[in-house]
């Protein structure tokens, strides 16, 4: 093995931070683009590997592909000191490093199946350049069993070396969130494995460069595989609990959110704000990775399985909300003017990828509604391309509208004035909160026709 491999860790840890070793990072996404960016700010000599043209563009020019805060400013500080490059050469990329940590995406395919075709093209290119000795730490978020068959078979066959004997081969996948991810990453304990105790000691020692609250070292890949996914189930499964709630007290006439706030007083009890949609990445896609798993070990999980199909039932129960405040106004739906608040996935990040706000919007417009629509972290131009017609201001979205539907609970909407909003809009008119933005009494005395998610104490 290489001499980087046999180094001592305070020797490793002064090789990273003085940028004396390659750290090359495949996929300039949310995580990987972070990841890059913090080791760059450690001292490392970072390259970063990406497939689309413009993510790299972006890059040189030291702008940010992704809306994460802080992030552009790190760009811009480390491409401009070449302490930080991007190419979209991997095999190359792998010659010259000593650490290859991967990060591309995992998503599914037309059945709800992984995807792992991103990995295998990583994992093709790193083979074909990978040098003896270099330390491999796969981050992706996959299936049980994906690293020591997918990724080491084929790194191995297109090297031509032997993970734990050529080449060190690590999982560790990464614990953050968009909006956060900087930090996330600094200040979550890492789950980690290894092929060897070398490679998971050499990985620990290189991650500690960014990472500060430790590590937690398991057994093997599956381990920490399951740990992610299992960490994602858990969240989902729990969120699918609230929105079951929240829609069984608007049939009880009782408002979730103060039931959800009392309940959490209690230390053991830990209920989700329920919402239109569960979007992002990781949350609704991990949980079908181990779902699928379970199936093919005839092992199935029925809680989750059954999670999953309560929370894709939030964005049809978002639009019964919208038909029946339309009614209550005296309205139909398929003549209806709706506003929508909010398409980012979640609150307070710029990111539409993940979001199912097109399909509501679908089952808006496929009912003979008109949709306009509104977001603070977008320009009117940036939703354009996507094929949505905005404005530049919330209110002159909902102008002369029939129905707002807030999506999103962004903190910019938080500090809307209902009784300026209710100016604008075609009266009597509905307000869908969705993104648990709005008392429903304040609505009310404003003169919208309300209706939340899990708030059932409209009046009218």
């Amino acid at each position: 093995m290489s001499l980087f491999l046999e180094m001592n860790p305070a020797d490793i840890v002064d090789a990273v931070r003085r940028g004396k070793v390659v750290i090359a990072v495949y996929g300039l996404g949310w995580m990987g683009l972070s990841t890059a960016c913090l080791f760059a700010e450690a001292g490392a000599n970072v390259i970063g590997v990406d497939t689309d043209s413009r993510v790299i563009e972006l890059i040189n020019s030291g702008r940010s592909p992704i809306s994460e805060p802080n992030l552009e400013t790190l760009i811009r500080k480390h491409i401009g000191t070449g302490r930080f490059s991007v190419t979209s050469n991997g095999k190359e990329t792998a010659a010259k490093a000593a650490v290859i940590i991967i990060v591309v995406p995992t998503l599914l395919d037309r059945r709800n199946r992984p995807d792992y075709s991103a990995v295998e093209k990583a994992c093709h290119e790193i083979g074909r350049g990978l040098k003896p000795g270099c330390l491999v730490i796969f981050e992706s978020t996959v299936s049980p069993g994906t690293t020591e068959t997918l990724v080491k078979e084929t790194i191995e066959k297109n090297s031509g070396f032997k993970a734990g004997l050529d080449f060190g081969l690590t999982y560790s996948p990464i614990r953050a969130t968009a909006g956060r991810a900087l930090q996330d990453i600094i200040n979550y304990p890492r789950v980690i494995a290894a092929i060897d105790s070398r490679s998971l000691e050499v990985a620990c020692t290189v991650l500690s460069v960014i990472i500060r609250s430790g590590f937690i070292k398991v057994r093997d890949f599956k381990t920490a595989e399951t740990t992610k996914l299992c960490e994602n189930t858990y969240r989902d499964i729990n969120i699918a609990l609230s929105n079951e709630l929240a829609m069984f007290c608007e049939h009880l006439r009782v408002d979730f959110d103060e039931i959800r706030a009392a309940a959490n007083s209690q230390p053991y009890c830990h209920l989700h704000v329920p919402g239109a949609w569960v979007g992002g990445q990781c949350i609704p896609q991990n949980p079908l990775f181990l779902i699928d798993v379970a199936e093919d070990l005839g092992a199935p999980l029925r809680i989750a399985t059954l999670a999953r199909k309560i929370n894709d039932q939030m964005p049809p129960h978002t639009i019964r909300l919208v038909i029946d405040a339309l009614r209550t106004c005296r309205k139909n739906i398929k003549r209806a003017k709706v506003a929508i608040l909010g398409v980012s996935y979640r609150a307070n990040v710029k990111e539409i990828k993940f979001s199912p706000v097109k399909e509501v919007i679908e089952m808006l417009q496929k009912r003979g509604a008109k949709v306009t629509v509104f977001d603070p972290y977008f320009t009117p131009e940036e939703l354009k391309k996507f094929g949505y017609v905005s404005a530049r201001t919330a209110e002159r979205t909902v102008d002369g509208v029939d129905c707002v539907l807030v999506t999103v609970g962004h903190d910019e909407f938080k500090r809307l004035k209902l009784d300026s909003l209710v100016r604008f809009v075609r009266k009597p008119a509905a307000l869908i909160d969705a993104g648990h933005v709005f008392s429903p009494t304040a609505a009310e005395e404003a003169g919208f026709i309300y209706r939340g998610i899990g708030r059932g104490v409209w009046t009218k």
